[in-house]
C-alpha cells in the first residue's frame, strides 16, 4: 500500500507542513479503469495565513499518481516561494496603468487613473493583495458610502467599476486566483424613480439657439471680437448632429464636404497643457454623417465670418484657433443662454440625447440612429431610446386583422 503526502515531501520548503503516513502513495479500492490500479494523491498543509488545506484526488495507475505529485508539489512551491504575494494594491496599480496607456485613449486612462486615485488607492494602496478579502471590500464600500461629502451613485459605481477592471488584470496576470471584489457586488440606487433623459424639442432649441446668436452679434459689437459664435456654433453642431464633445472641438473645415461631415478624430482638453487630439471613442466614431439644411447655413456664415477677419484656412479648427474652446465656458454659456432663453437647462451632453431623440420620436430607423451617433452597439441606441419611439400596436393589429 502506498500514499502520496506531499505534505512529508515538502516539509523542508513550507511552514508549519502537517505530516501524516510517510509513504509516496497508497493504492484506493475499487475497480480498475482500462486495466489500471485507481490510487488516491492526497496533500494536506497550513497556509501561511493558518488555513489548513486538504486535497485528495483519485487516479488511475502509478504514472498518473507520480505525475500528480509533481505537479502540486510544484504549485506549492510556487505559492510559498513566489514574489508576487508581496505586491500591494499600489504596485498593481501602477502596472495596470502603464500596460493601459497603450490599449485606450489618452482620455479614457486618465479618468481611470483618477478615480483610483482618488477612491481606491488612499483606502488600500498599502494592502498586499493575497491580503485582499470580501471584508475589506466591504467596508471599502461602507466607507463610499459614508463620506463627509456624498458621492453620487454615478460615481460610486464607476469607482467600482475601475477596482473591478484592475482586479481582473491582476486575475488575468496571475497575480489572484480569482477576482474577490465580484462577490460584495456593485452600488446600488436605492432611489425608486430613474431619472429621464432630459432633451430639447425642436421649439425649445429655436429659443436657446435665438438666444445664442443674439448674444453672439451682441459681443461683436461691443467687443469687437468674434469669439462669442464659436458657442453658437458649437450648439449648433451638438443639436444637428449628435456629436461628442471631443468630436465637436477636433472638428476642421477640411472634414466638410459639401453636405457631408467626417469625424474621425477627437479632442481632449488638458489642464494647463497642452490639448490632445485622438481617435474618437471607438473602431464605429469614425464616421461619416450628412448634415442638415439649417446647420449648413450656420457653417457657411461662419466660414465666411472668419474669413473677413483672419487669415483663413482649411485645415484650421471650425471652433477656437491655436487653442480649443474651453468646456467651462461652454458650461457657462449653455447656462445663460437657457436662463436668458426661458427654458430648462439640460447638460452639454444631452444635446447628442436631443438629437437622438428627434429622429426617434420621428420613428427613423434606429440602426440609422445608432450609426450617426457612433454607437458600437445597436442595442445601446434601443436601450436609451426606444421609449422614445412611435407605439406600433395599432399598426400591427390592423395587418393581423386583415388576415
Amino acid at each position: 500500500m502506498a500514499c502520496v503526502k506531499i505534505a512529508a515531501i515538502l516539509r523542508a520548503s513550507l511552514p508549519d507542513l502537517r505530516g501524516g503516513n510517510q509513504m509516496p502513495y497508497y493504492k484506493a479500492k475499487g475497480r480498475k479503469k482500462d486495466g489500471l490500479q485507481p490510487y488516491n494523491v492526497r496533500v494536506n498543509y497550513t497556509s501561511e495565513s493558518g488555513e489548513y488545506i486538504q486535497s485528495t484526488k483519485t487516479v488511475y495507475g502509478l504514472d498518473a499518481a507520480k505525475a500528480l505529485e509533481r505537479e502540486w508539489e510544484y504549485e506549492i512551491k510556487v505559492k510559498a516561494e513566489n514574489p508576487v504575494k508581496r505586491m500591494t494594491v499600489n504596485q498593481l496599480f501602477e502596472e495596470y496603468i502603464s500596460v493601459k496607456k497603450y490599449e485606450v485613449r489618452e482620455s479614457t486612462l486618465d479618468k481611470s487613473s483618477r478615480i483610483l486615485n482618488w477612491y481606491v488607492i488612499p483606502f488600500m494602496g498599502s494592502v498586499r493583495l493575497d491580503k485582499l478579502s470580501l471584508k475589506l471590500f466591504q467596508n471599502w464600500k461602507i466607507t463610499m458610502e459614508e463620506r463627509e461629502r456624498p458621492l453620487s451613485v454615478t460615481t460610486k459605481k464607476n469607482a467600482y467599476g475601475e477596482l473591478r477592471a484592475m482586479l481582473n488584470y491582476a486575475v488575468k496576470m496571475e497575480y489572484l486566483p480569482k477576482n474577490p471584489l465580484l462577490k460584495v457586488g456593485n452600488f446600488k440606487d436605492t432611489s425608486t424613480i430613474s431619472k429621464a433623459i432630459k432633451f430639447y424639442i425642436p421649439e425649445q432649441f429655436k429659443k436657446y439657439i435665438t438666444v445664442a446668436r443674439e448674444q453672439a452679434i451682441l459681443k461683436q459689437e461691443q467687443e469687437k471680437s468674434l469669439y462669442e459664435w464659436n458657442f453658437y456654433v458649437f450648439f449648433n453642431i451638438a443639436f444637428y448632429t449628435g456629436m461628442r464633445k471631443g468630436e465637436i472641438h477636433a472638428l476642421r473645415w477640411s472634414d466638410i464636404d459639401g453636405e457631408y461631415l467626417s469625424i474621425t478624430r477627437s479632442l481632449t482638453q488638458k489642464l494647463q497643457q497642452r490639448d490632445i487630439e485622438t481617435p474618437p471613442k471607438n473602431k464605429y466614431s469614425v464616421r461619416t454623417i450628412q448634415i442638415p439644411l439649417p446647420l449648413i447655413k450656420v457653417l457657411e456664415e461662419h466660414k465666411l465670418r472668419l474669413k473677413r477677419t483672419f487669415s483663413f484656412n482649411e485645415d484650421n479648427r471650425i471652433l477656437g484657433d491655436s487653442r480649443s474652446v474651453r468646456d467651462t465656458l461652454i458650461q457657462n454659456r449653455n447656462i445663460l443662454y437657457a436662463k436668458l432663453a426661458g427654458v430648462d437647462r439640460i447638460r452639454i451632453h444631452d444635446f447628442r440625447h436631443s438629437h437622438a431623440s428627434l429622429l426617434a420620436n420621428m420613428g427613423i430607423n434606429i440602426q440609422e440612429v445608432a450609426r450617426r451617433l457612433g454607437h458600437a452597439k445597436i442595442e445601446m441606441t434601443w436601450n436609451t431610446y426606444s421609449h422614445l419611439y412611435p407605439k406600433e400596436e395599432e399598426k400591427a393589429m390592423a395587418v393581423l386583422n386583415a388576415v
